[in-house]
Protein backbone atom coordinates (compact mmCIF):
# COMPACT_ATOMS: atom_id res chain seq x y z
CA UNK A 1 0.00 0.00 0.00
CA UNK A 2 1.40 3.59 -1.33
CA UNK A 3 2.00 5.95 1.66
CA UNK A 4 -0.33 8.63 2.53
CA UNK A 5 1.99 11.37 2.89
CA UNK A 6 5.47 11.34 1.27
CA UNK A 7 7.20 14.37 2.80
CA UNK A 8 6.67 17.21 4.95
CA UNK A 9 9.07 20.60 5.29
CA UNK A 10 9.36 23.60 7.42
CA UNK A 11 10.49 26.87 5.82
CA UNK A 12 10.43 30.21 6.20
CA UNK A 13 8.65 32.76 4.05
CA UNK A 14 10.66 36.53 3.48
CA UNK A 15 9.62 38.22 0.82
CA UNK A 16 13.29 39.72 0.47
CA UNK A 17 14.62 36.26 -0.53
CA UNK A 18 12.95 36.83 -4.00
CA UNK A 19 15.59 37.68 -6.27
CA UNK A 20 13.03 40.78 -7.67
CA UNK A 21 12.43 41.73 -4.27
CA UNK A 22 16.24 41.66 -2.99
CA UNK A 23 17.61 43.19 -5.15
CA UNK A 24 21.11 41.68 -4.09
CA UNK A 25 20.31 41.72 -0.65
CA UNK A 26 18.57 38.01 -0.50
CA UNK A 27 22.60 36.87 -1.17
CA UNK A 28 22.78 38.03 2.75
CA UNK A 29 21.03 35.07 3.17
CA UNK A 30 21.72 32.64 0.54
CA UNK A 31 22.12 29.36 2.57
CA UNK A 32 18.22 29.90 3.46
CA UNK A 33 17.72 30.69 -0.27
CA UNK A 34 19.67 27.26 -0.85
CA UNK A 35 18.02 25.47 2.21
CA UNK A 36 14.30 26.26 1.17
CA UNK A 37 15.70 25.51 -2.53
CA UNK A 38 16.31 21.92 -1.80
CA UNK A 39 13.21 21.64 0.62
CA UNK A 40 11.08 22.16 -1.84
CA UNK A 41 12.71 19.80 -4.22
CA UNK A 42 12.46 17.01 -1.36
CA UNK A 43 8.44 17.78 -1.79
CA UNK A 44 8.68 17.95 -5.64
CA UNK A 45 10.22 14.84 -5.62
CA UNK A 46 8.28 12.83 -3.51
CA UNK A 47 5.58 13.18 -5.82
CA UNK A 48 2.35 14.17 -4.02
CA UNK A 49 -0.78 14.03 -5.67
CA UNK A 50 -1.37 17.13 -3.38
CA UNK A 51 0.83 19.44 -1.51
CA UNK A 52 -0.67 21.57 1.36
CA UNK A 53 0.56 24.85 2.45
CA UNK A 54 0.24 26.14 5.72
CA UNK A 55 0.69 30.07 5.45
CA UNK A 56 0.07 32.27 9.04
CA UNK A 57 -0.85 35.10 6.88
CA UNK A 58 -4.12 33.68 5.33
CA UNK A 59 -7.22 34.53 6.52
CA UNK A 60 -7.14 33.95 10.19
CA UNK A 61 -10.23 33.95 12.78
CA UNK A 62 -10.14 34.22 16.94
CA UNK A 63 -12.69 30.86 16.67
CA UNK A 64 -11.60 28.97 13.59
CA UNK A 65 -8.92 27.54 11.20
CA UNK A 66 -9.65 28.51 7.75
CA UNK A 67 -9.35 25.88 4.80
CA UNK A 68 -8.95 28.21 1.41
CA UNK A 69 -11.60 27.23 -0.94
CA UNK A 70 -12.43 27.64 -4.33
CA UNK A 71 -11.52 26.16 -7.50
CA UNK A 72 -7.80 28.41 -7.44
CA UNK A 73 -5.49 30.32 -5.51
CA UNK A 74 -3.68 33.27 -7.28
CA UNK A 75 -1.49 36.07 -6.54
CA UNK A 76 1.39 38.56 -7.00
CA UNK A 77 4.40 40.12 -4.98
CA UNK A 78 2.94 43.16 -5.95
CA UNK A 79 2.92 44.89 -2.35
CA UNK A 80 6.95 44.00 -2.49
CA UNK A 81 7.20 45.83 -5.19
CA UNK A 82 7.41 43.06 -7.73
CA UNK A 83 4.74 42.92 -10.24
CA UNK A 84 6.46 40.10 -11.97
CA UNK A 85 6.60 37.10 -9.83
CA UNK A 86 2.71 35.84 -9.97
CA UNK A 87 1.01 32.47 -9.02
CA UNK A 88 -2.07 30.31 -9.64
CA UNK A 89 -2.70 27.43 -8.02
CA UNK A 90 -5.70 24.73 -8.93
CA UNK A 91 -7.01 23.59 -5.61
CA UNK A 92 -7.88 19.80 -4.66
CA UNK A 93 -11.48 20.75 -3.53
CA UNK A 94 -12.39 16.74 -2.97
CA UNK A 95 -9.44 16.88 -0.32
CA UNK A 96 -10.54 20.16 1.32
CA UNK A 97 -14.18 18.95 1.37
CA UNK A 98 -13.50 15.57 3.26
CA UNK A 99 -10.97 17.67 5.60
CA UNK A 100 -13.67 19.88 6.42
CA UNK A 101 -16.56 17.10 6.78
CA UNK A 102 -13.70 15.41 9.07
CA UNK A 103 -13.55 18.48 11.14
CA UNK A 104 -17.11 19.20 11.52
CA UNK A 105 -17.75 15.79 12.37
CA UNK A 106 -15.33 15.41 15.21
CA UNK A 107 -15.34 19.03 16.63
CA UNK A 108 -12.68 20.37 15.55
CA UNK A 109 -12.95 24.27 15.14
CA UNK A 110 -12.18 24.29 11.10
CA UNK A 111 -13.09 24.38 7.86
CA UNK A 112 -14.17 26.46 4.93
CA UNK A 113 -16.10 29.09 6.51
CA UNK A 114 -15.41 32.52 6.35
CA UNK A 115 -14.52 34.94 3.39
CA UNK A 116 -13.08 32.91 0.67
CA UNK A 117 -11.70 35.80 -2.29
CA UNK A 118 -8.99 33.61 -3.65
CA UNK A 119 -6.02 35.50 -3.32
CA UNK A 120 -2.62 34.36 -1.77
CA UNK A 121 -0.47 36.10 0.71
CA UNK A 122 3.23 35.70 1.04
CA UNK A 123 3.51 33.43 3.55
CA UNK A 124 1.78 30.99 0.74
CA UNK A 125 3.78 32.67 -2.25
CA UNK A 126 7.41 32.30 -0.55
CA UNK A 127 7.41 28.55 -0.62
CA UNK A 128 5.13 28.51 -3.92
CA UNK A 129 7.81 30.10 -5.35
CA UNK A 130 10.75 27.64 -4.77
CA UNK A 131 8.37 24.96 -5.38
CA UNK A 132 7.76 25.89 -9.12
CA UNK A 133 11.50 26.32 -9.36
CA UNK A 134 11.22 23.05 -8.07
CA UNK A 135 9.01 21.35 -10.97
CA UNK A 136 10.81 23.29 -13.75
CA UNK A 137 13.83 21.35 -12.96
CA UNK A 138 12.20 18.05 -12.48
CA UNK A 139 11.87 15.70 -14.84
CA UNK A 140 9.13 15.45 -17.59
CA UNK A 141 7.51 12.63 -16.25
CA UNK A 142 6.57 14.13 -13.02
CA UNK A 143 2.85 15.15 -12.04
CA UNK A 144 1.96 18.65 -11.56
CA UNK A 145 -0.07 18.87 -8.36
CA UNK A 146 -2.84 20.46 -6.41
CA UNK A 147 -2.39 22.93 -3.69
CA UNK A 148 -4.71 23.46 -0.77
CA UNK A 149 -3.61 26.47 1.50
CA UNK A 150 -4.37 26.40 5.32
CA UNK A 151 -4.13 29.34 7.34
CA UNK A 152 -3.87 29.37 11.36
CA UNK A 153 -6.87 30.66 13.94
CA UNK A 154 -6.85 31.40 18.10
CA UNK A 155 -7.15 27.80 18.52
CA UNK A 156 -3.70 26.33 20.24
CA UNK A 157 -1.79 24.38 18.69
CA UNK A 158 -3.03 20.88 19.60
CA UNK A 159 -6.14 21.92 17.70
CA UNK A 160 -3.86 22.64 15.23
CA UNK A 161 -2.42 18.92 15.46
CA UNK A 162 -5.56 17.86 14.96
CA UNK A 163 -6.71 20.03 11.83
CA UNK A 164 -3.05 17.74 10.32
CA UNK A 165 -4.34 14.84 10.92
CA UNK A 166 -7.62 15.46 9.64
CA UNK A 167 -6.21 15.64 6.20
CA UNK A 168 -3.80 12.62 6.52
CA UNK A 169 -7.16 11.02 7.76
CA UNK A 170 -9.07 11.96 4.24
CA UNK A 171 -6.24 11.60 2.16
CA UNK A 172 -6.48 7.91 2.84
CA UNK A 173 -10.04 7.93 2.90
CA UNK A 174 -9.85 9.38 -0.53
CA UNK A 175 -6.65 7.60 -2.24
CA UNK A 176 -4.34 10.43 -2.33
CA UNK A 177 -0.89 11.54 -1.50
CA UNK A 178 0.44 14.63 0.31
CA UNK A 179 2.85 16.40 1.14
CA UNK A 180 2.89 19.20 3.89
CA UNK A 181 4.95 22.89 4.11
CA UNK A 182 4.90 24.71 7.20
CA UNK A 183 5.67 28.20 6.20
CA UNK A 184 6.86 30.46 9.15
CA UNK A 185 9.06 32.56 10.43
CA UNK A 186 11.00 32.35 13.89
CA UNK A 187 11.38 35.00 15.96
CA UNK A 188 10.81 38.37 14.93
CA UNK A 189 12.64 40.11 17.65
CA UNK A 190 16.70 39.35 17.15
CA UNK A 191 18.41 42.65 16.76
CA UNK A 192 17.96 46.06 18.34
CA UNK A 193 18.40 47.66 14.20
CA UNK A 194 15.68 45.65 13.19
CA UNK A 195 11.70 46.90 12.79
CA UNK A 196 10.84 44.34 15.87
CA UNK A 197 14.29 45.32 17.72
CA UNK A 198 15.86 42.64 20.42
CA UNK A 199 14.29 40.53 23.13
CA UNK A 200 16.25 38.02 24.61
CA UNK A 201 13.20 35.40 24.29
CA UNK A 202 14.17 35.71 20.55
CA UNK A 203 17.68 33.73 20.61
CA UNK A 204 16.39 31.66 22.90
CA UNK A 205 12.82 30.48 20.90
CA UNK A 206 15.17 30.16 17.69
CA UNK A 207 17.56 27.57 19.51
CA UNK A 208 14.97 25.21 21.34
CA UNK A 209 12.65 25.56 18.08
CA UNK A 210 15.55 24.58 16.05
CA UNK A 211 16.71 21.62 18.30
CA UNK A 212 13.01 20.54 18.33
CA UNK A 213 12.35 20.50 14.92
CA UNK A 214 15.64 19.08 14.12
CA UNK A 215 15.13 16.26 16.22
CA UNK A 216 11.30 16.11 14.86
CA UNK A 217 10.40 15.69 18.89
CA UNK A 218 6.81 16.81 17.78
CA UNK A 219 5.63 15.99 21.36
CA UNK A 220 7.80 18.96 22.84
CA UNK A 221 6.86 20.86 19.87
CA UNK A 222 3.02 20.94 21.26
CA UNK A 223 4.48 21.38 25.03
CA UNK A 224 5.56 24.89 23.83
CA UNK A 225 3.68 27.39 25.86
CA UNK A 226 1.24 29.75 23.67
CA UNK A 227 3.26 32.40 25.82
CA UNK A 228 6.52 31.60 24.84
CA UNK A 229 5.97 31.85 20.97
CA UNK A 230 4.32 35.11 21.82
CA UNK A 231 6.74 36.43 24.11
CA UNK A 232 9.66 35.50 21.48
CA UNK A 233 6.86 37.38 18.61
CA UNK A 234 6.62 33.52 16.39
CA UNK A 235 4.57 33.35 13.33
CA UNK A 236 5.36 29.88 12.48
CA UNK A 237 4.70 27.66 15.42
CA UNK A 238 0.85 27.02 14.80
CA UNK A 239 2.19 26.09 10.93
CA UNK A 240 4.32 23.66 12.33
CA UNK A 241 2.00 22.07 14.70
CA UNK A 242 -0.25 21.29 11.95
CA UNK A 243 2.56 19.80 9.67
CA UNK A 244 3.42 17.66 12.55
CA UNK A 245 -0.33 16.50 12.72
CA UNK A 246 -0.36 15.25 9.12
CA UNK A 247 2.89 13.88 9.91
CA UNK A 248 1.86 12.01 13.21
CA UNK A 249 2.35 8.46 13.67
CA UNK A 250 5.31 8.56 10.85
CA UNK A 251 9.22 8.87 11.67
CA UNK A 252 10.98 10.67 9.03
CA UNK A 253 14.83 11.04 8.04
CA UNK A 254 15.03 14.27 9.33
CA UNK A 255 17.85 17.31 7.60
CA UNK A 256 18.17 20.29 9.54
CA UNK A 257 19.06 22.22 6.82
CA UNK A 258 19.83 26.21 8.02
CA UNK A 259 19.07 28.63 10.78
CA UNK A 260 19.75 32.67 9.85
CA UNK A 261 18.50 35.75 11.90
CA UNK A 262 21.00 38.44 9.21
CA UNK A 263 17.69 40.56 9.41
CA UNK A 264 16.69 40.58 12.84
CA UNK A 265 14.08 37.83 12.04
CA UNK A 266 14.73 33.71 12.62
CA UNK A 267 14.54 31.92 9.43
CA UNK A 268 14.65 28.15 9.53
CA UNK A 269 14.05 24.85 7.04
CA UNK A 270 14.23 21.41 8.24
CA UNK A 271 12.69 18.60 5.99
CA UNK A 272 11.14 15.68 6.86
CA UNK A 273 11.21 12.76 4.03
CA UNK A 274 11.45 8.52 3.62
CA UNK A 275 8.34 8.68 6.35
CA UNK A 276 7.72 5.12 7.96
CA UNK A 277 5.04 4.07 10.08
CA UNK A 278 5.71 4.36 13.73
CA UNK A 279 3.18 4.06 16.36
CA UNK A 280 5.08 5.26 19.14
CA UNK A 281 4.87 8.36 17.43
CA UNK A 282 1.19 9.49 18.04
CA UNK A 283 2.16 12.38 20.03
CA UNK A 284 -1.60 14.11 20.56
CA UNK A 285 -2.56 11.79 23.01
CA UNK A 286 0.52 12.25 25.15
CA UNK A 287 0.45 15.98 24.05
CA UNK A 288 -3.02 16.01 25.57
CA UNK A 289 -2.77 14.15 28.67
CA UNK A 290 -0.09 16.31 29.87
CA UNK A 291 -2.39 19.59 29.52
CA UNK A 292 -4.75 17.39 30.99
CA UNK A 293 -2.68 17.45 34.13
CA UNK A 294 -1.37 20.49 34.04
CA UNK A 295 -4.94 21.49 34.34
CA UNK A 296 -5.99 20.00 37.17
CA UNK A 297 -2.86 20.62 39.12
CA UNK A 298 -3.76 24.27 38.68
CA UNK A 299 -7.40 23.81 39.32
CA UNK A 300 -6.52 21.64 42.65
CA UNK A 301 -4.15 25.23 43.71
CA UNK A 302 -7.41 27.46 43.34
CA UNK A 303 -9.31 29.02 46.22
CA UNK A 304 -13.29 28.31 47.23
CA UNK A 305 -14.14 31.58 44.82
CA UNK A 306 -11.69 30.74 41.94
CA UNK A 307 -13.20 27.25 41.93
CA UNK A 308 -16.82 28.28 42.16
CA UNK A 309 -16.37 30.92 39.18
CA UNK A 310 -14.63 28.16 36.75
CA UNK A 311 -17.53 25.90 37.43
CA UNK A 312 -20.56 27.83 36.47
CA UNK A 313 -18.02 28.98 33.30
CA UNK A 314 -17.43 24.85 32.62
CA UNK A 315 -21.16 24.51 32.62
CA UNK A 316 -22.29 27.37 31.22
CA UNK A 317 -20.06 26.91 28.04
CA UNK A 318 -20.78 23.10 28.18
CA UNK A 319 -24.68 23.00 28.00
CA UNK A 320 -25.74 27.05 28.34
CA UNK A 321 -26.64 26.14 32.08
CA UNK A 322 -25.53 27.54 35.50
CA UNK A 323 -24.87 25.15 38.34
CA UNK A 324 -26.17 25.20 41.97
CA UNK A 325 -23.17 25.75 43.89
CA UNK A 326 -23.08 26.35 48.13
CA UNK A 327 -22.08 29.99 48.98
CA UNK A 328 -18.59 30.12 49.30
CA UNK A 329 -19.78 33.70 51.31
CA UNK A 330 -22.24 35.02 52.91
CA UNK A 331 -20.73 38.47 52.80
CA UNK A 332 -22.57 40.77 49.87
CA UNK A 333 -20.13 43.02 47.61
CA UNK A 334 -19.34 43.83 44.07
CA UNK A 335 -16.88 41.03 42.05
CA UNK A 336 -15.24 41.22 39.26
CA UNK A 337 -14.19 38.09 37.40
CA UNK A 338 -11.59 38.48 34.98
CA UNK A 339 -10.81 35.34 32.44
CA UNK A 340 -7.22 35.08 30.77
CA UNK A 341 -6.02 32.80 28.28
CA UNK A 342 -2.43 32.60 27.07
CA UNK A 343 -1.20 35.49 29.10
CA UNK A 344 -3.55 37.71 27.27
CA UNK A 345 -7.21 38.77 29.01
CA UNK A 346 -9.81 37.22 27.27
CA UNK A 347 -12.78 38.34 28.92
CA UNK A 348 -13.71 40.86 32.38
CA UNK A 349 -16.94 41.45 33.81
CA UNK A 350 -17.96 42.85 37.07
CA UNK A 351 -20.02 44.93 39.37
CA UNK A 352 -18.94 47.95 41.60
CA UNK A 353 -21.06 47.40 44.43
CA UNK A 354 -23.68 43.95 45.35
CA UNK A 355 -26.67 43.14 42.93
CA UNK A 356 -27.34 39.76 44.37
CA UNK A 357 -27.63 38.33 47.93
CA UNK A 358 -23.89 37.51 48.25
CA UNK A 359 -20.09 37.12 46.86
CA UNK A 360 -21.23 33.46 45.36
CA UNK A 361 -24.21 34.94 43.53
CA UNK A 362 -22.43 37.66 42.25
CA UNK A 363 -19.69 35.73 41.18
CA UNK A 364 -22.04 33.19 39.26
CA UNK A 365 -23.79 36.09 37.49
CA UNK A 366 -20.30 37.98 36.75
CA UNK A 367 -18.55 34.74 35.60
CA UNK A 368 -21.46 34.00 32.78
CA UNK A 369 -21.19 37.62 31.56
CA UNK A 370 -16.78 37.34 31.45
CA UNK A 371 -17.03 34.38 29.09
CA UNK A 372 -20.28 35.39 27.12
CA UNK A 373 -20.76 39.12 27.63
CA UNK A 374 -17.64 41.06 27.20
CA UNK A 375 -18.14 43.37 24.08
CA UNK A 376 -14.68 42.87 23.51
CA UNK A 377 -14.45 39.31 22.79
CA UNK A 378 -15.95 36.35 21.28
CA UNK A 379 -17.63 34.23 23.61
CA UNK A 380 -15.47 31.43 24.82
CA UNK A 381 -15.95 27.96 23.24
CA UNK A 382 -15.60 24.70 24.75
CA UNK A 383 -12.27 23.77 23.51
CA UNK A 384 -10.39 26.98 24.96
CA UNK A 385 -12.36 26.23 28.79
CA UNK A 386 -8.67 23.94 30.09
CA UNK A 387 -6.74 27.14 28.60
CA UNK A 388 -8.43 29.46 30.79
CA UNK A 389 -7.20 31.45 34.43
CA UNK A 390 -9.09 33.09 36.25
CA UNK A 391 -9.05 35.62 38.86
CA UNK A 392 -12.24 36.53 41.37
CA UNK A 393 -11.58 40.29 43.16
CA UNK A 394 -13.71 41.09 45.80
CA UNK A 395 -14.34 44.99 46.32
CA UNK A 396 -14.26 46.88 49.07
CA UNK A 397 -16.40 49.67 49.55
CA UNK A 398 -15.02 52.53 47.01
CA UNK A 399 -14.09 56.05 49.20
CA UNK A 400 -13.68 59.77 47.37
CA UNK A 401 -10.21 61.18 47.40
CA UNK A 402 -8.97 64.88 46.36
CA UNK A 403 -5.87 64.14 44.53
CA UNK A 404 -4.05 61.18 42.36
CA UNK A 405 -1.71 61.29 45.06
CA UNK A 406 -3.78 59.33 46.98
CA UNK A 407 -3.52 56.70 44.49
CA UNK A 408 -1.16 53.73 44.35
CA UNK A 409 -1.43 51.73 41.50
CA UNK A 410 -0.79 48.34 43.57
CA UNK A 411 -3.20 48.81 46.07
CA UNK A 412 -5.77 50.67 44.76
CA UNK A 413 -8.25 50.01 41.84
CA UNK A 414 -9.80 53.45 40.73
CA UNK A 415 -13.13 54.88 39.66
CA UNK A 416 -13.01 58.23 37.33
CA UNK A 417 -16.47 59.67 37.08
CA UNK A 418 -17.72 62.55 35.10
CA UNK A 419 -21.12 63.52 33.83
CA UNK A 420 -22.65 60.96 34.29
CA UNK A 421 -19.90 59.31 32.61
CA UNK A 422 -17.95 56.26 35.11
CA UNK A 423 -14.62 54.06 34.45
CA UNK A 424 -13.41 51.63 37.26
CA UNK A 425 -9.68 50.15 36.66
CA UNK A 426 -8.10 47.15 38.66
CA UNK A 427 -5.00 47.53 40.98
CA UNK A 428 -2.37 45.60 40.33
CA UNK A 429 -2.74 44.81 36.72
CA UNK A 430 0.29 43.95 34.16
CA UNK A 431 1.29 46.78 31.93
CA UNK A 432 0.05 49.50 34.79
CA UNK A 433 3.09 50.59 36.45
CA UNK A 434 1.86 54.46 37.28
CA UNK A 435 -0.92 56.60 38.52
CA UNK A 436 -0.82 58.28 35.54
CA UNK A 437 -1.56 55.22 33.42
CA UNK A 438 -4.21 54.09 35.49
CA UNK A 439 -5.80 57.15 35.22
CA UNK A 440 -5.68 57.31 31.78
CA UNK A 441 -7.04 53.68 31.13
CA UNK A 442 -10.02 54.94 33.56
CA UNK A 443 -10.50 57.61 31.77
CA UNK A 444 -10.85 55.97 28.49
CA UNK A 445 -13.29 53.32 29.85
CA UNK A 446 -15.59 55.94 30.76
CA UNK A 447 -15.59 57.61 27.33
CA UNK A 448 -13.54 60.68 28.54
CA UNK A 449 -9.88 62.36 27.04
CA UNK A 450 -7.48 61.12 29.03
CA UNK A 451 -6.64 64.92 29.47
CA UNK A 452 -10.43 65.81 30.87
CA UNK A 453 -10.24 67.57 34.12
CA UNK A 454 -12.51 67.78 36.70
CA UNK A 455 -13.35 64.49 37.36
CA UNK A 456 -14.18 62.67 40.54
CA UNK A 457 -11.81 59.81 41.52
CA UNK A 458 -12.25 57.39 43.93
CA UNK A 459 -10.29 54.36 45.31
CA UNK A 460 -10.85 50.73 46.29
CA UNK A 461 -8.76 47.99 47.53
CA UNK A 462 -9.94 44.06 46.72
CA UNK A 463 -9.10 40.72 47.67
CA UNK A 464 -7.96 38.85 45.02
CA UNK A 465 -8.54 34.86 44.94
CA UNK A 466 -6.74 33.15 42.23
Amino acid sequence: MKQTVTAGVMVPHPPIILPNIGRGEEKKIQDIADACQHAADAIVASQPDTILIVSPHAPSYFDYIQISDGPSGHGSMAQFRDPMDTFEIPYDRELIRETARICEETGIPAGTLGQQDGSLDHGTMVPLYFLEEALKRAPGSTKRPQFVRIGIGGPNSRMHYRVGQAFAQAAETLGKTIAIVGSGDLSHCQKEDSGYGFKPEGPAYDAMIMDIMGQADFLKLLEIPEETAEAAMVCGQKPFALMAGVLDGMKPRTENLAHSAKFGVGYGVVTYTDLQTDAGRAFLDQAEDAARQNYEAKVAREDPYVKAARAVINQFVLDGTVPQLDPVSDEAAGVFVSVHKDGQLRGCIGTTEPTTRNVTTEIMQNAVSAVSRDPRFPAVQPWELEDLDINVDVLMPAEVIDSPDQLDVKKYGVIVSKGGKRGLLLPDLEGVDTVEKQLEIAKQKAGLSPQETGCTLQRFEVVRHK
